[in-house]
């Protein structure tokens, strides 16, 4: 994700308004890197506040995260922000499953929130997911209650027609879930958001370009939010370029209307 390119000092003066750490949890018996970035304001104050869990794209050491990612989104929003590393990805140990069980480790995530990390109100926990993190955000919402809303950029929600359309990410899919779709159609579907989007009870912020090459607009955004649009509240943003992800500059409208999802 872009951070406020060509705005250095715009985002040095985001990043002056939090402080953001590093740690490592164990999650099924695996060392997990994560992330936490905390509002001064709420350090000074003492005082908790809502949190946004933030779930990464990419693959492996590809997409991994950065401090200053996490900081820039909870100077933006006023939240506590949290994030883990995927399965062998950049200081976690296991094995990325893309989208099998490193999702444990968002729900142990969830659990510290909860339970040991006292700058968290729980009141209004929110997901929000970049890419390949759309999978991991609509299957964590799906099964964790305590999620409130969700925000997904730029994110898969058919694997099935992924596949078809990265041939250069054949082998790493196919890899990572054990199998082509063909062989293993029971994992695929189960992390593609399109086949279960009735099960999605919770509010939904949509942004996707239409010209979108790393995943595609039609098959992914649109059919999902068509299906989404009769059963929950769901907005859909869309741009008419070709960005994949967050549109982060100063002032842009994914930002302007995160914020105001976040605050409904």
């Amino acid at each position: 994700m872009a951070l406020y390119a060509g705005d250095a000092s715009y985002r040095s003066e985001l990043e002056s308004r939090c402080e953001t750490y590093e740690f490592y949890f164990l999650s099924d018996g695996y060392q997990i890197k994560a992330y936490i970035s905390i509002p001064t304001a709420a350090i000074e104050s003492q005082e908790p506040c809502k949190c946004l869990l933030y779930n990464r794209g990419g693959h492996w050491n590809y997409g991994s995260l950065e401090a200053d990612i996490l900081a820039t989104m909870c100077a933006v929003t006023g939240r506590v922000v949290v994030a883990c590393e995927i399965r062998g990805g950049n200081g976690s140990e296991g094995m990325d499953q893309f989208g099998g069980d490193e999702l444990h480790d968002v729900y142990k995530l969830i659990d510290l929130c909860e339970h040991h990390f006292s700058l968290i109100d729980m009141d209004d926990f929110c997901a929000m997911g970049i890419s390949r993190g759309g999978i991991t955000t609509y299957m964590a919402a799906r099964q964790d209650e305590r999620i409130k809303k969700i925000i997904v950029a730029g994110g898969v929600s058919d694997l099935f027609s992924c596949y078809e359309e990265r041939e250069d990410m054949r082998e790493m899919i196919s890899s990572c879930i054990g199998g082509t779709p063909e062989e293993k159609p029971e994992e695929y579907q189960k992390r593609s958001a399109v086949y279960w989007a009735d099960e999605i009870k919770i509010p939904v912020l949509l942004i996707h370009s239409k010209g979108d090459a790393q995943v595609k607009y039609d098959t992914n955004a649109k059919a999902l939010y068509e299906k989404l649009k009769d059963t929950t509240d769901c907005t859909f943003i869309s741009h008419d370029d070709d960005y994949h992800g967050l549109h982060t500059s100063k002032d842009s409208e994914d930002i302007l209307e995160i914020l105001k999802f976040l605050e409904r």
